[in-house]
C-alpha cells in the first residue's frame, strides 16, 4: 500500500509541476475583447486632428509613451484637418479590434458619425480636448481642460492691461466648439466694456482652420481699416498670435499692441521672453494625455472613470467629463510655470532674448551696512 501511495505522489507532483509550466507559457495571442481584464490586452486607438501645432505633437508623443509604459498596443492616425479623411481612419482603427477610441476631432459636428459607429461596434469613445457635438453615446466621455476657463483667462488678461481702445478680436476655427468656449470665456470680460463704450472692435473674426497665415491677414485687414490705431489683440492661441504678430512686426507694433495666446509653446513663451506677445495660456499636456490612457483602461474595462464629475453639453445631452485646470502665463511667471516645472528649458525659452543684451549701471553710496553688501550680492545675481 505505501508503494502504491508513492507512486499517486510522484504522478501528483508531477501533474502540478506540469500545471505549473503550461501557466507560466506566453499565451497563445488571441483577438482581444472589448473588455480586457489587463492592459496587455488593450488596444487604444488615437485619431488627432493635426500636428500643425506643436501642443499636439507634445500630446502625441505623450499618450505614445504612456501606452509604451503600460504595455498597450497604440494605433495612431492623423487626419490633417481633414473630417472625411478622420472618419476613414477611425473606421480603419475599428475594424482592427480597438477596445478605446481617442478622437481629437477636426470638424466636431462631423465626427458625431464616427462615435454612432464606435458605438454600435460596442468601442467606448474619448473626445479628446475637442467636445464632439450632437451625439448621445453613454460611454462618450470628455477630457479637456475648463475652456469657457482658458478664454476667461486671456480676456482678464487683455482687459485689465488695455481697459480701453481699439481691440482686434479674433476666435479659433468654426468647426472646432473650443473656440466657442475660449470666445465666450474672453467675452465674459471684453464685452461688458464694449457696452459701455471704452471697447471699440475693430475687427472681430474666426480663423479658419486655426492656420497661422490666416490670422496675418486678419491682422493686416484690421490695421488698414483702422490706420494701425490698434491697442489690444485677443488671439485664441499661440499659432494665431505668431501669426498677427507677424502682421504688427510689418507696421512696427511687434511688442507695442498687447496681444493674447493659448498652448505655451515653446515659439509663444520665446516671444513672450522678447517682449512680443503679452501671454499665455498652460494647458499641461503631460497631464492631459496622462489622463486620456488612464480613463482608456477604466472605460475597456466596461466603467466609466470615477472622475469624469463634470457634465459638457454638446448640443444634445451632458457629456460626462473630465476638465483639467489652465494657468495664465506671462513675463512675471515664466519661469516658475514653464521652465521649473519641466515643461520648456530655460536655454530654449530665453534663445534670443532681448534680456541678453542689457546692460544696467548700479551706483551705491556705501557698503558700510551689511543690508548694502546683501542688496549688491542680491541684484549681481
Amino acid at each position: 500500500m505505501k508503494k502504491i501511495n508513492s507512486i499517486w505522489s510522484v504522478a501528483l507532483a508531477t501533474l502540478l509541476v506540469a500545471v505549473m509550466l503550461v501557466g507560466c507559457a506566453p499565451a497563445t495571442p488571441t483577438t482581444p475583447t472589448t473588455t480586457p481584464s489587463t492592459t496587455t490586452a488593450i488596444k487604444i486607438g488615437l485619431s488627432l486632428a493635426t500636428l500643425q501645432e506643436e501642443r499636439w505633437v507634445r500630446d502625441l508623443d505623450r499618450i505614445t509613451q504612456e501606452c509604451k509604459d503600460r504595455g498597450i498596443e497604440l494605433f495612431s492616425q492623423v487626419a490633417n484637418m481633414d473630417a472625411a479623411k478622420q472618419q476613414q481612419q477611425c473606421e480603419s482603427m475599428l475594424s482592427q479590434g480597438i477596445n478605446v477610441l481617442i478622437i481629437a476631432a477636426h470638424d466636431a459636428t462631423a465626427a458625431a458619425a464616427i462615435v454612432e459607429k464606435a458605438k454600435a461596434a460596442g468601442v467606448p469613445v474619448i473626445s479628446y480636448d475637442r467636445l464632439i457635438m450632437g451625439v448621445d453615446d453613454p460611454n462618450m466621455i470628455y477630457i479637456s481642460f475648463d475652456n469657457v476657463a482658458v478664454g476667461g483667462l486671456q480676456g482678464k488678461y487683455i482687459t485689465e492691461k488695455v481697459p480701453k481702445g481699439n481691440y482686434v478680436i479674433m476666435s479659433g476655427a468654426p468647426t472646432d466648439n473650443n473656440a466657442k468656449l475660449f470666445k465666450q470665456g474672453a467675452m465674459n470680460f471684453i464685452q461688458p466694456l464694449i457696452d459701455s463704450g471704452a471697447i471699440k472692435v475693430v475687427v472681430d473674426q474666426a480663423v479658419v482652420d486655426w492656420k497661422p497665415d490666416n490670422a496675418m491677414k486678419i491682422m493686416e485687414q484690421a490695421l488698414t481699416k483702422a490706420s494701425n490705431d490698434v491697442q489690444a489683440v485677443l488671439a485664441p492661441n499661440d499659432g494665431t498670435a505668431g501669426g498677427a504678430i507677424q502682421a504688427l512686426a510689418a507696421q512696427g507694433l511687434a511688442g507695442k499692441v498687447p496681444i493674447t495666446g493659448q498652448d505655451a509653446e515653446l515659439a509663444a513663451a520665446q516671444r513672450i521672453v522678447q517682449g512680443l506677445q503679452s501671454m499665455t495660456v498652460f494647458k499641461d499636456t503631460r497631464d492631459l494625455g496622462t489622463a486620456a490612457v488612464e480613463a482608456a483602461l477604466i472605460l475597456a474595462t466596461g466603467k466609466i472613470p470615477t472622475n469624469a464629475n463634470q457634465v459638457v453639453n454638446n448640443d444634445k445631452v451632458d457629456v460626462k467629463s473630465i476638465l483639467l485646470v489652465p494657468v495664465a502665463v506671462d513675463k512675471a511667471n515664466i519661469d516658475k510655470i514653464l521652465i521649473e516645472s519641466g515643461y520648456l528649458k530655460k536655454e530654449d525659452v530665453y534663445k534670443g532674448a532681448t534680456t541678453t543684451a542689457i546692460k544696467i549701471g548700479l551706483s551705491l553710496a556705501t557698503l558700510q551696512e551689511e543690508r548694502w553688501v546683501r542688496d549688491l550680492d542680491r541684484i549681481t545675481q
